[in-house]
């Protein structure tokens, strides 16, 4: 061989050795590029993931004021009715002491004009009574007492009734 042949061969040797280190370096250099945009990427990524969350506390915090404050709503309205209930059963035993000690007595209006009465009561009362122009009849104080009892349970009826509203109503404007 040629000492032309040995350069030659010499330059595209040095040509292949640069040819492949310049690929070599073009290589890490996109890599590098590729990289940064992997690790751009990845930060976006965090980002995102981190408002999502954030979205996601904030949702399940407005959502658990609401409900606290519903729960203090019901708590308030449940307080409301038991004492309503328990200042209703309290008139009610004052009502029934009253009748058991013949301080109050009920009566009951009568048909002056029912010839199936058989009665003759007056239509006029006594000076000391407050009701006036009609006929009236005392009733016995044991049917008095279930009386009242009748209406206690009337009533507490309603109050139980009127409480379920509430709580309906309350619930349903979660929504």
């Amino acid at each position: 061989m040629s000492l032309a042949a040995w350069k030659l061969f010499g330059a595209v040797a040095l040509a292949v050795l640069l040819s492949a280190v310049g690929a070599a370096a073009a290589w890490q250099v996109q890599g590098w590029r590729y990289g940064e945009q992997l690790a751009e990427q990845a930060g976006l990524h965090q980002a995102d993931l981190t408002a999502i969350g954030n979205a996601a506390n904030n949702q399940q915090q407005a959502e658990q004021a609401k409900r606290q404050a519903l729960e203090q709503r019901l708590a308030a309205a449940d307080k409301s009715h038991y004492q309503e209930l328990k200042n209703v059963r309290n008139d009610q035993v004052r009502l029934r002491d009253r009748i058991a000690t013949a301080d109050l007595r009920l009566s009951v209006l009568l048909d002056a004009t029912d010839p199936a009465t058989g009665c003759a009561v007056p239509a006029t009362t006594a000076a000391s009574g407050v009701v006036h122009g009609s006929a009236r009849a005392r009733l016995d104080p044991a049917h008095a007492q279930r009386i009242i009892g009748i209406t206690d349970d009337g009533d507490q009826g309603l109050i139980a009734l009127a409480a379920c509203q509430a709580y309906v109503k309350e619930v349903s404007t979660l929504k």
